[in-house]
């Protein structure tokens, strides 16, 4: 791809990805199928798993992708709006950079020269961003929205008759109507706020909460195929995935002692420091040696053994999986074996239970030895698991997801946890310190909410979710009502600021770059009511329009956005490989779908 045509090159190939989106956007958007040569079939509506499930040639589509999936990945939504703007953006770049007038006749000259424009207007149309946005935001757009509560969890747990009339119930309706339809939202939405008012904890931010649950969802929630997904609940304690190697206890419903093993309790010559000598003497020195070494670790487990029953541990956890010795005499001490425990699972355990795992199993203390409510086996499908709760500040709970089939456990999962991560990035605190900018522009809005005295003595928060840092006065917990009203207020909201600054000639600002950036908003609405109908409307259509959504996640979005244009349009040349180079760490989660055996043969 030459220099000159990076413009038209980005835009052909997000415009096929658009054209992959559009089948699921909106509120009319349908489900995409996808097959595999093995028969497997796929039925999504989520962008994400939609867009990494595409098996992609054109290195631009992958770059494309990528950015999609981190985005995502942070904020745990808006991937198919992210898409629509991009191609949006990509358009009116394009023609904002044909526009410009050309001194050279040479066709190459004129297409290097519109490439060179294009680069510059994504360069400030960035700058723009993230200079005036967050207040365009803060005046235009957050005093027509509203803002939820953290205790409105609680309420919609406790009370889910009151769940119409609570913003987080419609927020999150509104989130998983977009992947699942209407046929489980307000169940699902009730679910999620059930499980996060478990795990509220006290003294703390609604954000720290929100963390907890989303770095350890894979250990909070078990999925179960073959089953409903009205079948899904909570159940007390911690669920671990895996088996007793021993028989269990016979008492279950009453408190034992556990201790947390990071390898086997099998004694080894580097902890007492002798040495074995094999070989030296002859056939005969060998076979005493061996005979020596087998009595001195059978008395050595015994000791071991012997130690834990004196602290009353009746429950082992281990990270490794221990031997044939260990598993004979904890039957014979009564004691029951978990083995082969995931780091995810054990390290929640430890988080919460507060104990020491075991690193020498010949030095344990009481230290290491944490009291449970109860450990009993639990049936969960065709499963059988150790059910653990811990005694802390927060009810412990996990989420039992119920669907019939394997895929789809694997997407109310992942819509689930993406929810979560939406409600963090809408509760994150961030920066929250004015510039003179910002200053100037609130004291010439009196009479908004917002007021300069309270914006500037409020603590400051650092925010990992935007990138690069800047400064930012949105409030946390702040939402718009959804299908298209953030995209529609903040487009008025730009037109004004370049009519303001044109008025004001203020030199600093490029009106054409907030007249582009409003202009590409008006997309997503225009895409939302394209297919609706026309006419009059049933009543199920009309709750259309009482969803929420997030305005830090929307903000988030247009960041990202811009980010992509501005690194699409700085690609000078695309140089074809014949090995196809892939990093762990930035492939998205849904390459499973992929073909594993021909990244192998590239």
């Amino acid at each position: 791809m030459a220099a000159q045509s990076s413009c038209v090159a980005s835009l052909y190939t997000v415009g096929v990805l658009e054209a992959v989106i559009l089948r699921s956007f909106g509120p009319e958007g349908g489900q995409v199928l996808f097959t595999r040569d093995t028969g497997q079939a796929m039925l999504s509506r989520s962008g994400t798993r939609i867009l990494t499930a595409l098996q992609l040639e054109h290195p631009l589509a992958r770059m494309v992708v990528e950015c999609v999936w981190k985005h995502s990945t942070a904020t745990g939504d808006g991937s198919k709006t992210f898409i629509l703007l991009l191609a949006s953006l990509l358009r009116l770049i394009h023609a904002a950079a044909s526009k410009e007038p050309n001194v050279s006749h040479s066709y190459n000259s004129t297409k290097a020269a519109e490439a060179a424009t294009a680069r510059h207007l994504a360069d400030k149309l960035l700058a723009f961003a993230l200079k005036e946005l967050d207040e365009l935001i803060a005046t235009g757009v957050v005093p027509y929205g509203g803002r939820i509560s953290w205790e409105d969890f609680t309420a919609t747990a406790q009370s889910p008759s009151l769940a119409n009339n609570l913003c987080v119930q419609k927020l999150l309706r509104s989130f998983f109507h977009t992947r699942f339809g209407y046929t489980h939202c307000d169940f699902i939405s009730h679910l999620a706020c059930e499980l996060l008012s478990y795990w509220k904890f006290k003294n703390e931010l609604p954000s720290f909460s929100l963390q907890f649950v989303s770095d350890n969802f894979p250990a909070l929630h078990t999925p179960v195929s073959g089953f409903p997904v009205c079948a899904s609940r909570l159940i007390d304690g911690q669920v671990i995935h895996r088996d007793f190697a021993t028989p269990p206890l016979k008492t279950d419903h009453q408190p034992v002692k556990a201790v947390v093993l990071t390898r086997s309790l099998q004694p080894t010559l580097l902890n007492t420091g002798d040495v074995l000598e094999v070989g030296c003497g002859g056939r005969m020195m060998e076979e005493r040696s061996i005979v020596h070494f087998s009595a001195w670790m059978e008395r050595s487990l015994q000791g071991i053994i012997a130690n834990l029953q004196t602290l009353g541990v009746c429950v082992l956890l281990s990270a490794v999986k221990q031997s044939a010795a260990v598993l004979a005499l904890a039957t014979q001490a009564e004691m029951c074996v978990v083995e082969c425990v995931s780091e995810d699972e054990l390290s929640l355990f430890v988080r919460l239970s507060g104990t020491i795992p075991i690193w020498d199993c010949s030095m344990i203390e009481p230290e290491h030895v944490v009291t449970l409510t109860f450990c009993r086996p639990i049936q969960l499908g065709g499963h059988r698991y150790k059910n653990t709760p811990q005694r802390i500040t927060v009810k412990p709970c996990s989420l039992v997801i119920c669907a019939p089939g394997e895929g789809q456990t694997e997407q109310y999962a992942c819509a689930l946890q993406d929810a979560v991560r939406m409600l963090l990035r809408t509760w994150e605190p961030m920066h929250a310190a004015v510039t003179t900018t910002s200053k100037r522009t609130l004291q010439s809005h009196k009479s908004s909410s917002l007021h300069t005295d309270n914006l500037t003595d409020r603590t400051t928060y650092r925010s990992s979710a935007i990138q690069p840092i800047h400064k930012c006065v949105l409030e946390p917990g702040c939402v718009i009502s959804a299908g298209g009203s953030f995209e529609l207020l903040l487009h008025y909201a730009l037109l004004q600021h370049g009519h303001s600054c044109s008025v004001s000639h203020d030199l600093n600002i490029d009106t054409s770059v907030s007249q582009l950036l409003a202009n590409a908003l008006l997309s997503v609405p225009q895409k939302i009511y394209a297919h609706s109908p026309k006419g009059d409307k049933s009543s199920k259509d009309s709750e259309l329009d009482l969803g929420l959504e997030s305005v830090s996640c929307k903000y988030q979005l247009l960041l990202a956005v811009l980010q992509c244009v501005r690194s699409l349009l700085k690609v000078d040349t695309v140089l074809p490989t014949h090995i196809a180079l892939h990093t762990q760490s930035s492939r998205p989660a849904s390459t499973s779908w992929e073909d594993t055996e021909d990244e192998a043969e590239d």
